[in-house]
């Protein structure tokens, strides 16, 4: 796939299969960046994944309290990733507006006859992806959440909604990271794991708040795992 290939619908970025569409995979990028910093995600995974489309939202440009009120691409306005920090106070309207924005993105997927939708992402994304995959009525075949951390703890559980209560979740995360720190990652998915989720946490030594060969590894064989089970098991 070349990015001559890749139809770029403002704010989203669409790459389509080079087969039959069955699946589509939604990736959240973290705080920053776009969604064609993830491309190099989809060349790796494109060729192993022929009827899988790819949807690389862009977030909208916000003031960023924590990049010193500068305007970025952010899912929600953060001032602290220190979760102990008197700054950390949680943007939970930029949150749920965001949640509602990449919901209408799976729904329409799945209005359109997709069952297998996956959705994952980074950082910031990731937070999207858990609170967003982990509150819709939508069923996901998988959830994947990379270097980020479950938000909005006691108001999670009344948001939530039992749709995905076990659908399959993988959360990566480095434990090096200087951003968004390991132990945040880890408690997240030990909650989750606690209240009833079906998830598999993974630690990479020495990793800092980016990826690795080895959690792409993990996240293909995961893609691979619960595409293949979820269509088979509706044929």
């Amino acid at each position: 796939m070349t990015l001559d290939t890749i139809s770029i619908m403002n704010p989203v970025v669409v790459l389509p299969t080079s087969k039959n569409h069955t699946s589509t995979i939604i990736w959240l990028h973290g705080l920053g960046d776009s969604g064609l910093g993830w491309y190099f995600l989809v060349e790796q995974l494109a060729p192993l994944f022929p009827t899988l489309k790819w949807i690389l939202p862009n977030a909208p440009l916000r003031s960023v309290s924590f990049n010193d009120d500068a305007t970025i691409p952010a899912w929600f306005n953060v001032a602290s990733f220190d979760k102990t920090s008197h700054l950390a106070q949680v943007d939970e309207k930029g949150m749920l507006e965001s949640v509602a924005y990449v919901n209408s993105l799976i729904e329409s997927e799945a209005n359109n006859g997709i069952r297998n939708i996956i959705l994952g992402g980074f950082s910031q994304g990731c937070v999207m992806t858990l609170l967003t995959g982990l509150t819709i009525e939508t069923p996901l075949s998988a959830i994947i959440g990379v270097s980020g951390w479950l938000p909005l703890g006691e108001k999670f559980i009344k948001m939530a909604s039992k749709t995905n209560k076990q659908t399959p979740i993988l959360m990566c995360h480095g434990d090096d990271d200087p951003v968004v720190k390991y132990k945040y990652g880890r408690s997240s998915a030990r909650y989750l794991k606690k209240i009833g989720y079906n998830i598999e946490f993974k630690t990479y030594e020495g990793l800092g708040h980016t990826t690795s060969d080895q959690e792409i590894q993990d996240i293909t064989a995961f893609i691979q795992q619960h595409l293949t089970t979820t269509t088979s098991s509706k044929l």
